[in-house]
């Protein structure tokens, strides 16, 4: 009688790059007649003989309190966090997060400890021999990947929706925020972007560059191509216009506008009418607000019905002013020059305010004017010997902006 003998295989690959986010699960399957167990990979090691543990970081606790809670002696713990020094910064243990004491099961010897500052890295702590430290950094897979967006309630949660994060959503609103007043999106209006989608282990981490992006409203079409080339870097339109202009639309993301510039607003705390020469962003606590423009900050202090603010000469024509701010960003007095973008202060309530927001206010030759209603002059288009170029990338978005519409229309 012939004796049958089961061998089980455990196939081990190169998981150098493999990490928590994406972990590979044991699963069986058949190499001629043996059966083989893939084991689950993670952060390197086939965990399967390792008892893994998860742990929070408390608000406050540091390196030095987490690293004492393992059994290492004195000189163990000095020497490990002398390592951890010159791989990472020690005061950047970020409170909430998740950190991992993988434990020898046999023995109840803890190996490892592992904590994952982003997708992207993982910092390595050896408990059991030479306490080395290592900033160990994942592989990341760039793909350009095509979307398509119809408005229901809001852009971002149609985002959302599609399992996107605001991260993505953020690059979409940097690449139109020139041509696109966001605070007025209306139900039905699209969007299509063409974005670098960045990949750890299979698992979508990160949006990148957004490369394209249209916007559609009735008959109205806006088109954004990344363009960079020499000197010349940026969003512009199809006939090669840049579409930066001298000022952005709003101070704030991701909010509303809760009130309009007036001549005759009744004020909520005030209870009287009285002219409202600005507009109000509601946003969460916290938000950044940023400079519209360039310009050299004039004032930055607090003043009763306005709280801390902050007024910005833009040239000899254009003044802004932005209200109510929890606090000022780091470095912004007055004096210090500011950038486009750059942010100057955070969303709060601070004054003569009901809630958190920014009351924004403009000044065109002295005088304060509703901004919605500028029309500022467009920026200069690309020279004639940079046009060929610019059509070649332009086309190529402009075929994958298509794909996205077309697949939009095979899958209602």
């Amino acid at each position: 009688m012939a004796l049958a003998v089961g061998v089980v295989v455990y196939l081990f690959a190169d998981a150098s790059s493999i990490g928590a986010s994406a972990a590979r699960v044991s699963q069986p399957f058949e190499l001629g007649a043996f059966p083989i167990i893939r084991p689950t990979l993670r952060w390197g090691f086939a965990i399967d003989t390792l008892e893994v543990s998860e742990q929070k970081i408390h608000s406050g606790q540091s390196l030095s309190d987490i690293l004492a809670a393992q059994p290492l002696s004195g000189d163990a713990l000095r020497t490990m966090l002398t390592n951890a020094g010159t791989v990472f910064d020690l005061r950047k243990l970020q409170a909430g997060k998740s950190y991992f004491v993988l434990t020898h099961a046999p023995s109840g010897q803890p190996m490892y400890l592992v904590y994952e500052p982003s997708p992207f890295e993982y910092i390595l702590f050896h408990l059991a021999n030479d306490y080395a430290v290592e900033r160990i950094e994942r592989e990341v897979e760039t793909l350009v990947e095509t979307e398509h967006f119809v408005v229901n309630t809001t852009l971002w949660d149609a985002m959302i929706g599609q399992g996107y994060s605001y991260d993505l959503a953020d690059r979409l609103e940097d690449a139109l925020q020139w041509s696109i007043d966001f605070h007025r999106i209306q139900e039905g209006d699209e969007f299509k972007v063409v974005f670098e989608n960045k990949y750890v282990e299979g698992v979508s981490v990160a949006a990148g560059q957004v490369k394209g992006a249209y916007y559609k409203r009735g008959g109205k079409e806006v088109y954004a191509i990344y363009y960079e080339s020499g000197e010349y870097k940026g969003y512009y339109d199809l006939e090669g216009r840049p579409l930066k202009t001298a000022f952005l639309k709003a101070p704030v993301r991701f909010s509303r506008i809760s009130s309009r510039f007036s001549m005759n607003r009744f004020h909520p705390i005030l209870k009287y009418n009285r002219p409202h020469l600005g507009t109000d962003y509601a946003a969460p606590h916290g938000t950044e607000i940023m400079a519209v423009g360039d310009g050299v900050v004039t004032e930055a202090r607090y003043s009763g019905g306005n709280g801390n603010y902050v007024r910005i000469k833009h040239d000899k024509t254009y003044e802004t002013q932005y209200l109510h701010m929890s606090k000022f960003a780091k470095g912004i007095k007055a004096g210090v020059r500011v950038s486009q973008g750059q942010v100057i202060g955070y969303v709060g309530s601070t004054g003569l305010a009901t809630g958190p927001h920014v009351c924004f206010r403009f000044w065109k030759n002295g005088q304060q004017v509703d901004h919605l209603k500028l029309d500022l002059p467009q920026a200069k288009p690309l020279p004639e010997n940079e046009l060929p170029l610019f059509e070649i990338v332009k086309n190529e978005v402009l075929d994958k902006l298509k794909a996205a519409a077309q697949r939009a229309n095979d899958n209602p």
